[in-house]
């Protein structure tokens, strides 16, 4: 018997009764997997950051230092991870420290740079935070180390997850479509529009949802994006929840444009998104530890440095942060 989405809605453009799509959004065309792999392993791509990986870790890793200030701050801790203090609150995102993103512990796209933190050296969380289940968002090691030391831990995630985490152990799950939300110890967890995909094997394409994250706490309404390409709805966002605080924009993972940029926004979609929201506060994520696309390891901050450079002279706004470096909000 065919598989059936149980979350189906034929009242929301997003739903299929196949799993979930993008809105009004280009698709691949057949061949241009086969296209991208074939071209990418002939130029020998990615290349070497442009001095090396050594070079790299020391001018853009550091440890992870916490204080003990009650403000709201957030840490970014690599990739897509982010800690986030809101009202006092600890909130992780898509948490990777794992050797390698992938099925398999031998084979798959490996950490480049090393862990800023590990689940030991946490402070006690409060929510876990994911946006899909790819596996440099949803690891399944990091998610069982989670678990043990915080049994109670409440986990956020889009619709179809929540079994994933359940038979983890998971005991307090909370799933959501987009554009709903669920009011926390205070703060306020509401599911947005992305443009993206999921899969975590050949036969399971789109069957559990993606999304960004908006968390909303006294003083600051804060927008984890997770995985997206660009796209005029995720200016609804604001539209819709109020003017954005402070957004966490993915900026790597970007080449080839013609392949990537569907799923995954480059540092100038990412700035253009910035002007069009008013220019919050604003953090680039999703570059510098895992090669998962034909860029090196540098360039995205070399191409977002150069755009803001062009765009933005005086900018005080948009933060390029050291992996393990901490923001106030």
């Amino acid at each position: 018997m065919a598989w059936r989405n149980p979350w189906y809605n034929s009242s929301l453009a997003h739903h299929t009764p196949q799993g979930f799509r993008n809105v009004d959004a280009p698709a691949h065309q057949p061949g241009d997997v086969e296209r991208w792999r074939k071209e990418r392993k002939a130029a020998g791509l990615p290349k070497p950051p442009s001095q090396g990986y050594d070079h790299f870790i020391r001018q853009w890793w550091q440890p992870v230092a916490l204080n003990s200030e009650e403000e709201d701050g957030v840490w970014w801790l690599g990739h897509a991870s982010l800690l986030l203090r809101l009202n006092g609150r600890y909130i992780l995102t898509d948490p990777v420290f794992s050797p390698r993103v992938s099925p398999l512990p031998f084979a798959g796209p490996q950490r480049k740079t090393p862990s800023v933190m590990s689940v030991d050296t946490l402070p006690t969380l409060d929510a876990l935070v994911i946006s899909h289940n790819h596996y440099d968002h949803l690891d399944n090691a990091t998610v069982r180390q989670l678990l043990k030391r915080f049994p109670q831990l409440t986990i956020f995630v889009p619709l179809g997850l929540g079994e994933w985490c359940r038979r983890r152990g998971a005991k307090h799950v909370i799933e959501l479509d987009w554009w709903q939300s669920y009011v926390f110890e205070g703060l306020t967890f509401t599911a947005v529009p992305a443009q993206h995909w999921s899969m975590r094997r050949p036969w399971d394409r789109n069957r559990t949802l993606w999304c960004g994250w908006v968390m909303e706490g006294k003083h600051q309404r804060f927008w984890f994006s997770g995985d997206t390409g660009y796209s005029p709805e995720l200016l609804t966002i604001a539209q819709r929840l109020g003017p954005l605080d402070t957004v966490a924009l993915p900026v790597g993972a970007y080449a080839p444009r013609w392949f990537m940029s569907i799923n995954h926004m480059d540092p100038q979609s990412a700035v253009t998104l910035w002007q069009q929201l008013g220019m919050p506060k604003a953090i680039p994520v999703h570059w510098g530890v895992f090669e998962l696309a034909d860029e090196s390891l540098d360039e995205p901050v070399f191409e977002l440095s150069q755009v803001l450079k062009d765009v933005a002279p005086d900018n005080d706004r948009f933060h390029i942060l050291r992996i393990g470096q901490y923001l106030s909000l």
